[in-house]
């Protein structure tokens, strides 16, 4: 495993042409350079863009050939996955295959997979910890009902800040789920789903933590690594200098997605061809 301060120096003069990285050039030399910059790098992702994921897997590659060796850690995995994951991981009897189609069994619903694949491929191939970092919906959904203390003590929830969480966060997050509710949520619904998020953002800090020195990916959509109001809110200030937060936006978006001081580097990428979901949660309103 090549060490950090050996490849920052190479690092950095890729990465001039970059800098700053606002609306640059979505290329793999472009992003990798961006990746290397830090030792932890919180990878955004609009979940569903194949063209992003294309140019994240060659990135990682790229990332992977120069010597480094970080951990992956994936939102599309719920903690309690982990003892699977690494039982896994380690089974020499079984070839890679197996072990790639074991691993996605593992995988939390709702995701596309073949998108991911490629990612666990190369963990396996280089011999990287995969780190389940999410929270189940079901445990998400208990915070949501019952506050931050039916999954972290009283001490966890100090350390967090989850005892005296900032108004301004709750704020902009209540504004991010009103938002990607397309505003048709009840009102009185967004505290209690934007508490979950938050818990989302702590777990995901949680689990990336003890993979600060060695190196980490995190792959999460473009909110949880916002710095503003995602994971990096729940890391010391010493951490949080070992991240790189990168926010994959697509070229329709909107300045509101990408504000000042929200990400280290941002790329404008393909809008991925899809339904409106705005209407689809309105023609769901409207059928219950």
């Amino acid at each position: 495993m090549k060490p950090w301060h050996a490849v920052l120096a190479v690092a950095a003069l890729a990465a001039c042409a970059t800098q700053p990285a606002q609306d640059g050039a979505f290329t793999v030399q472009a992003l990798a350079a961006q990746m290397q910059r830090r030792p932890a790098v919180l990878l955004g992702e609009i979940h569903d863009n194949a063209a992003q994921h294309a140019v994240r897997v060659k990135a990682l590659e790229q990332v992977l050939q120069s010597g480094l060796r970080p951990a992956l850690a994936f939102e599309q995995f719920d903690r309690e996955s982990q003892a699977q994951i690494d039982l896994v991981r380690s089974d020499a009897a079984h070839s890679e295959r197996e072990r790639l189609d074991r691993l996605v069994a593992l995988g939390a619903h709702g995701w596309d997979w073949s998108l991911y694949r490629p990612f666990l491929k190369m963990a396996l191939q280089y011999d990287l910890p995969i780190v389940a970092a999410d929270l189940s919906r079901s445990d998400a959904m208990r915070v949501s009902q019952e506050g931050f203390g039916v999954l972290f003590d009283p001490a966890t929830q100090r350390q967090l800040g989850l005892d005296r969480l900032p108004e301004d966060l709750l704020l902009a997050q209540v504004r991010a789920v009103d938002e990607g509710h397309c505003h048709q949520m009840p009102e009185k619904m967004l505290p209690s789903i934007a508490r979950a998020q938050i818990a989302r953002d702590a777990t995901l800090a949680r689990a990336i933590r003890p993979y600060l020195q060695r190196g980490v990916i995190l792959l999460t959509g473009n909110g949880h690594a916002r710095r503003d109001i995602g994971v990096p809110r729940f890391l010391d200030p010493s951490e949080r200098d070992r991240v790189t937060s990168i926010g994959l936006l697509e070229d329709d978006a909107g300045a509101d997605e990408a504000p000042a001081g929200a990400f280290d580097a941002v790329f404008r990428t393909p809008v991925q061809q899809r339904d409106d979901p705005c209407e689809t949660l309105h023609m769901k309103a409207q059928m219950d």
